[in-house]
């Protein structure tokens, strides 16, 4: 298995030995008896058997570990996504709870979403479950009401973590397409982490603009800077890399496979002894 082979070359492998050891022994003119031959066919039958049993085992044991890997990245994508939108969520009613916000202004908003999206993760789980997954994809919207959204929500973490946090202004016309609430929860995990790694009292900025055919969305952190060789595997399942593991090590990875699923990307420039600056690209389109 390692090397490549399937159960098939392998019996057959057994097979041309039986061939090889016969044409040898007329080459060397030494044929031997009736009982001899049966003695070499009952022990290739009993090492094809050995092996026949030895592959499917190993076979299964690998098929089964990777159906674990896959199930465990499952289960831990869910979990951290819920966790984030209870987190948002959690974070806005206690701002409400205070009596500092009105309960219709943008924390109320924030609340109203959070708590959409779980709805929404939950019914798309159901559909994964069943298997009728349909994902919508929105015409192109705005990225200024877009980054909006984000920047609502992050307000919340900012506060909690007492950093500071700017959003450049937004260009009106820039417009991007694709699933709104995929890519939105794409970007306010970047802005988490963001949060989750910068270090205290320090500055985490939201930038989003034209290049080219792309829009591109910056979120730069504070956090020292990545350890060596970190960037290559950051957006890893199950990796991380700070010294903060209350995670999974999931949310990188999950933004990531969102965005590229809208035909994007999402790449980190580590600034030693500053920061990281985590970007997303996404197609540029034209609002209506």
């Amino acid at each position: 298995m390692k090397l490549g082979f399937s159960v098939d070359q392998v019996v057959h492998d057994y097979g041309d030995l039986c061939q090889a050891i016969t044409d040898l022994a007329v080459e060397r003119d030494a044929p031997f008896s009736v009982d001899e031959f049966r003695t070499l066919n009952r022990c290739l039958d009993n090492a094809i058997a050995d092996a026949v049993t030895e592959f499917g085992a190993s076979r299964d044991a690998s098929v089964a570990l990777q159906q674990t890997a896959e199930e465990n990245e499952r289960l831990g994508m869910l979990v951290h996504e819920l966790r984030n939108y209870l987190h948002t969520a959690t974070l806005a009613f206690a701002a409400l709870e205070a009596g500092k916000v009105p309960f219709n202004g943008a924390t109320g908003a924030v609340l109203k979403r959070s708590l959409n999206s779980l709805a929404a993760l939950l019914s798309l789980s159901l559909s994964q479950v069943r298997g009728t997954v349909e994902l919508t994809h929105e015409p192109a919207f705005s990225v200024a009401s877009f980054v909006a959204e984000a920047r609502n929500a992050a307000a919340l973490d900012a506060s909690a973590k007492g950093c500071t946090f700017s959003v450049l202004e937004v260009d009106a016309a820039l417009g991007i397409s694709g699933n709104r609430e995929r890519l939105l929860a794409a970007l306010v995990n970047l802005l988490q982490n963001a949060f989750k790694f910068t270090h205290a009292h320090t500055e985490v900025a939201l930038s989003a603009y034209a290049e080219g055919d792309e829009v591109l969305f910056d979120v730069k952190d504070q956090c020292g800077g990545l350890p060596p060789g970190a960037a290559s595997r950051i957006f890893q399942p199950f990796v991380q890399v700070g010294d903060n593991k209350s995670g999974l090590g999931l949310g990188l990875s999950i933004a990531r496979r969102n965005v590229v699923a809208d035909g994007g990307s999402l790449t980190v420039r580590d600034v030693p002894g500053t920061g990281c600056v985590f970007t997303i690209k996404l197609p540029r389109r034209t609002l209506a």
